[in-house]
């Protein structure tokens, strides 16, 4: 007897509950702006926005891409490993005459195959996330190193390097990124039967399995998804410094999975959305661009992201043992 898994087999988000904390997420970083505004001279100057949006518009992307892997109750550690090593890839296949539309897709597909490996890891060995995907973190580095002999590969295609610095309608063209990666994510996590199967599989995979959602291939996808927005991340860092560096993005992975938890995904899986962590990244990036501003020690940047994620993880416990 087949079983119709297009219908809502899997647990939905909660509609009213996600506008509500966008609507909140959206009045802090408007309140976060106006309150910089009126302390700093800087921070509301057109060179200031546009930094602020290129540095936000990266995070913003891995946020996305680490989100399909927490809604599984799971997590990606090395999306900051993934994008140093693919700035690597698509400089060195440049400077070896790969042309351009060529070294972006095979750059793109780096990513696919490391998102394969990373599902095959959980589904076929056995092995945790976390085990996996830390694995990967620190054998990419190294990789990334080796081909680079511990050096850089400097890029000279001037079209591809001055695409980070190019504008349109006035807004940068990193922040162009977020906005061409965010709906096709939004379609994906919550207007179709795929998105739907995320949610399941975060919120019980055997459940999930005998309603008939393919669990397997479900976190197959999600990790993905992840490591491609990894590698498009990795595209926009070497466009925007003009190198191949495989030491680039350490830590970014951290700010990725704070952006995601401080947009209200949930650590235990089965909660998220699109639009939460595209938020929380841009709350992070204004916090750092603040601090900066107000010449505070940026060692209180770190401190203060952390003290975040442990009150907002506190917070989701609570929201779990009250709906048990």
């Amino acid at each position: 007897m087949s079983v119709d898994t297009t219908t809502e087999s899997a647990p939905a988000p909660k509609r009213g509950r996600n506008i509500l904390l966008g609507l909140t997420l959206f009045g802090l970083l408007a309140a976060l702006w106006l309150a910089l505004g009126l302390s700093t001279n800087a921070f509301w100057t057109p060179g200031n926005i546009s930094n602020l949006l290129r540095q936000g518009a990266m995070t913003a992307i891995l946020a996305v891409g680490q989100t399909f892997v927490i809604i599984t109750a799971g997590i990606d550690l090395s999306v900051g490993a993934i994008v140093g090593f693919t700035s690597v890839i698509v400089a060195w296949l440049l400077q070896a005459g790969v042309p351009l539309w060529a070294a972006i897709i095979l750059t793109l597909l780096m990513g696919v195959a490391i998102g394969a490996f990373h599902g095959f890891g959980i589904v076929r060995m056995g092995l945790p996330p976390f085990i996996i995907t830390l694995a990967t973190l620190t054998s990419l580095r190294g990789i990334g190193l080796l081909i680079t002999n511990g050096s850089t590969i400097s890029i000279n295609h001037e079209g591809f390097t001055n695409f980070s610095r190019m504008d349109f309608l006035g807004v940068p063209s990193l922040f162009w990124m977020v906005i061409l990666v965010a709906i096709p994510a939004f379609v994906f996590l919550h207007l179709s039967r795929f998105g739907r199967y995320l949610f399941a599989v975060g919120s019980n995979s055997e459940a999930a399995r005998l309603s008939g959602v393919n669990v397997n291939r479900t976190i197959y996808l999600a990790y993905i998804l992840s490591a491609t927005c990894a590698a498009f991340v990795g595209l926009l860092l070497a466009s925007r410094i003009g190198i191949g560096n495989a030491t680039q993005a350490e830590g970014w992975e951290l700010q990725a999975i704070a952006s995601s938890v401080i947009g209200g995904t949930s650590l235990f899986g089965a909660v998220g959305s699109v639009h939460g962590p595209l938020l929380g990244a841009f709350i992070l990036a204004t916090i750092n661009n603040g601090a900066n501003l107000l010449n505070v020690n940026s060692f209180w940047q770190r401190i203060i992201t952390g003290l975040l994620i442990i009150v907002i993880v506190y917070f989701d416990q609570l929201r779990r043992r009250g709906s048990r």
